[in-house]
């Protein structure tokens, strides 16, 4: 399974020396609206997502960065 990871979100928006208001500004929306996002209280779009790396100076090469993958525990070797 592949999950978005979220701390890994505000890691680099930190790594950036960003605010969440700073990122919701440049997406054109509340700070409320984006920490929502950010603190997985609200699904982020795949366009939001896209918005998102742009605000940050990434291109779509960077996205991988933001996803894990975890295997069920019965479904893992060893």
């Amino acid at each position: 399974m592949v999950k978005f990871n979220l701390k890994r979100l505000k890691a680099e928006r930190i790594a950036q020396g960003m605010t969440q208001a700073d990122i919701a500004k440049k997406l054109g929306m509340t700070r409320v609206s984006y920490a929502k996002r950010e603190n997985g209280n609200i699904n982020i779009s795949v366009d939001e997502f896209a918005e998102i790396l742009t605000a940050l100076g990434y291109d779509k090469t960077k996205m991988p960065i933001f996803f894990e993958v975890s295997v069920p525990k019965n479904e893992q070797k060893g």
